[in-house]
């Protein structure tokens, strides 16, 4: 096996990690809900934890790279996320299983940055789009097993399991990771940290997502207002200087490249607003139409056939096609499967569903792989390693507003006085109306200028 496959295959490997992880603690969360009389709200930060603890981290993954070789880095982030992953699988209150989370989160959050920037340096621009369509592949297995798997062990065992069924495979990709990757030949020279704008960068994060997080709950509205209002202060603050700084913590000025700017939008209005519709359907099949955990994990087996045709649709006509009709394509059919919730019910609730994920994991894989393919073509590869960073906290942060900013909007509707079923079917109607917004942008870009590209280089 020949060194750049090693270390994709490591980095496959780190990926598939963190996305179990992401996916497969949404079908326990009823359990859960139970177990510690949590509420939705609170439940909603067992998945924000963990993607805040990723976010946090992957801004200074370059500079510690430096400073520790890469490879000592990846490895170091294993150890810490299988710390994590034990205290989850033991945590005694909500609290507890918040903080393991979200350690869990800052050990896994290395792995994606590290592992993409190793492995895209070794790849040239004309074949990204199939290792992109393998990185897709990965993102399709994780959440096509990790929901049936977790409702398997809910309904068997206990929603502990839920966390601790990827300890194993943590340690097979330490001891991988250990015999496979080459040891960094230059060290030390991580430069001076901008702690500043990380302060001010991960304070603003947090209080913008306990803002919104407050808001969503019965009287506490005016709370949330007020540590909104500094979040947004402070990030608009952050923002300003890192755009002054030669050295900022972020490079900002990447987001200038339309093609890498319009990916991450992408990436926040589709991939982001099905994991947000994913977590509140999880509620709604199980508390209101009365379906096992195990049954509604199953939803993603259609959704994972239905992306695994979007993804090898991406890896065989996107230099053909250029990014601009995938990306409208996937915006419908994403709206019209999150549409289709509408119609679930009692009698006919799993053939419904099961369609509405199909259309969902079509779409939504339809954007993802084409962001992750058409994002960096404009990056050279002196700047390969912030674009990651930038990159993979915006999909991060995509997973994690998702479930927020969705989880918000159906609290307000069950607050409005609304009946539960009508405030769900609202609240699946007004996401599947947001397809609007990345379906726009999508139309701006320039694809012959695309396309042409990738043909230049490919000769």
């Amino acid at each position: 096996m020949i060194y750049r496959v090693r270390v994709a295959s490591v980095y496959l490997l780190g990926f598939f990690i963190d996305l179990i992880n992401m996916f497969i603690a949404n079908v326990a969360y009823p359990d859960m809900g139970r177990h510690f009389a949590a509420p939705v709200a609170l439940l909603a930060w067992v998945s924000n934890g963990y993607i805040l603890g990723l976010t946090l981290v992957i801004p200074v993954s370059s500079w510690l790279a430096n400073r520790v070789g890469a490879k000592r880095l990846f490895m170091l982030s294993l150890v810490i996320f299988i710390i994590g992953t034990g205290g989850v699988g033991t945590a005694s209150s909500m609290q507890q299983l918040i903080a393991w989370r979200w350690l869990q989160g800052m050990g896994g959050g290395l792995l994606i940055p590290l592992g993409q920037t190793m492995t895209y340096a070794l790849y040239r621009n004309n074949e990204k789009a199939k290792l992109s369509s393998a990185v897709m592949l990965v993102a399709l297995l994780a959440p096509a097993l990790s929901p049936v798997i977790g409702g398997m062990l809910v309904d068997w065992a206990s929603w502990r399991w839920v966390f601790l069924a990827s300890l194993p495979l943590a340690i097979v990709t330490l001891i991988l990771a250990a015999c496979w990757l080459k040891a960094d030949t230059q060290t030390g020279a991580g430069g001076r940290l901008d702690t500043g704008g990380l302060l001010a960068g991960c304070s603003a994060l947090m209080l913008i997502l306990s803002g919104l997080s407050c808001m969503g709950e019965a009287g506490r509205v005016r709370q949330g207002a007020l540590l909104l209002l500094p979040g947004f202060l402070l990030m608009v603050w952050y923002v300003r200087g890192a755009l002054r700084k030669p050295k900022p913590l972020l490079n900002l000025q990447l987001v200038r490249h339309p093609l890498f700017y319009t990916a991450m939008l992408i990436y926040q209005f589709v991939p982001g607003v099905f994991t947000g519709i994913s977590l509140i359907t999880m509620f709604y099949l199980q508390n209101q139409l009365g379906m096992r955990a195990t049954l509604v994990g199953a939803m993603m087996i259609p959704w994972s056939l239905a992306a695994f045709a979007a993804i090898s649709l991406t890896g065989k006509k996107f230099n053909q096609l250029g990014p601009k009709p995938l990306f409208i394509t996937g915006c419908l059919v994403q709206a019209v499967g999150i549409g289709l919730l509408t119609l679930t019910n009692q009698t006919e609730g799993i053939a419904i569903a099961a369609v509405a994920f199909a259309l969902m994991g079509f779409g939504s894989s339809l954007c993802s792989s084409t962001a992750q393919s058409a994002a960096f073509i404009q990056i050279e590869d002196r700047e390969l390693a912030d674009a990651s960073a930038l990159w993979n906290i915006n999909r991060q942060l995509s997973f994690c507003f998702g479930v927020t900013l969705i989880g918000l909007l159906l609290n307000v509707l069950l607050n409005s006085g609304l009946q539960v079923d009508q405030a769900y079917r609202l609240c699946f109607v007004l996401a599947a109306c947001s397809a609007i917004i990345p379906l726009l942008f999508s139309l701006r870009i320039a694809n012959r200028s695309v396309i042409l590209t990738l043909q230049q280089e490919k000769q």
